[in-house]
């Protein structure tokens, strides 16, 4: 048998877990770059709850965080008329097609994953299977609807690179019954200045919705008292503001507000230190937190409208898990021919 199907010209797919407390990390780094990538492209929004079974810490709140990150996306910006949003376990074929990439991957490539290490710690042998396979259903997230692009930040862009050694794999393994490959290689989409936003209290660690301090980090739900408490709190240097952005490299939270400045503004991190090189932190901060105000009250008071009325969350899901469906089985049912299921 030999097997070939249209691949589209070009879809992009991304994900996000439900854990709740979105915080303009996940805005600046993932979020503002779903919006504009709607306007010209065929886009594919995912609220993966599976992956969010790999952490004890969030199965006693994982329904309300879908309902809050659905929320949270659609107050940002996503629209439901333009991207197709759903949640990841509404699509049987993305478990079912894990495990086919369970069986064409290696261990030694899943040995690989930093990010594994990273939340496992010293305690890796009580680490779930999930976690350490997870980069396996994030191959099947992606490929299950043969993207094109997908937008990685930093620290996903190891777990692309094992989707595409997964892709690669396949149309080798299976190259008998296809007259071209079946997946393409999906390509990473990087996005500017603010792709990986610190804590406000520590510069070396990233934003997390796990930190203790509420004032690491500024939410997506924060009011306007919340935003200027916590800029005015947050740590920077006795250092004034430099002229180059070289100079900013061993100064973490200095940086790392500059950056928050410059991806809220769509401005280079250098076009933003041509402004205020010289000065010090206490007029940049009043700028940056009327900057927050303007940019994420909205969100915020869009959030809690959609938040009363979970019946319109559920309605835009199950909506867009239909669509989703219907790319999805269409793709599953071609692997299985191409695999030899009967």
């Amino acid at each position: 048998m030999s097997f070939s199907s249209e691949q589209p010209k070009k879809r992009i797919f991304s994900g996000i877990q439900p854990t709740g407390n979105l915080h303009i990390g996940n805005y600046l780094g993932a979020i503002k770059n779903w919006i504009s990538l709607q306007q010209d492209s065929e886009t594919i929004y995912s609220i993966v709850d599976l992956h969010a079974l790999t952490l004890d810490s969030n199965l006693e709140t994982l329904n309300e965080s879908v309902y809050e990150v659905t929320a949270a996306i659609i107050a940002s910006g996503i629209d439901p008329q333009k991207s197709i949003i759903f949640n990841q376990s509404s699509v049987k074929e993305h478990s079912e097609l894990c495990w086919v990439f369970n069986c064409v991957a290696k261990m030694g490539w899943l040995n690989r994953m930093t990010q594994f290490k990273e939340k496992a710690g010293k305690k890796r042998e009580n680490a779930s299977v999930g976690l350490y396979n997870y980069p396996i259903l994030m191959a099947a997230d992606i490929l299950l609807y043969r993207a094109t692009h997908v937008p990685v930040g930093d620290d996903q862009k190891q777990h692309l690179e094992l989707t595409r050694d997964i892709a690669t794999s396949f149309n080798h393994i299976f190259k008998n019954n296809l007259k071209n490959d079946f997946f393409t290689l999906p390509e990473p989409i990087i996005s500017g200045p603010a792709k990986r936003i610190m804590s406000l209290k520590d510069g070396t660690k990233k934003m997390s919705k796990s930190e203790l301090s509420d004032f690491s980090r500024i939410n997506l739900t924060d009011n306007r008292d919340n935003i200027v408490k916590k800029i005015k709190k947050a740590k920077t240097d006795a250092l004034p503001i430099p002229e180059l952005e070289t100079e900013l490299t061993s100064r973490f939270e200095a940086q790392n507000l500059i950056n928050i400045y410059a991806g809220l503004e769509d401005k280079s991190p250098q076009m933003v230190l041509d402004e205020y090189s010289g000065k010090g932190f206490a007029d940049f901060k009043k700028d940056l937190t009327e900057i927050l105000i303007e940019k994420i009250t909205p969100i915020s008071n869009n959030m809690l409208k959609l938040l009363k009325d979970k019946h319109e969350i559920e309605r835009i899901l199950t909506d867009g898990s239909l669509k989703a469906r219907t790319i999805a089985e269409k793709v599953m049912c071609d692997i299985k021919k191409i695999i030899g299921f009967i």
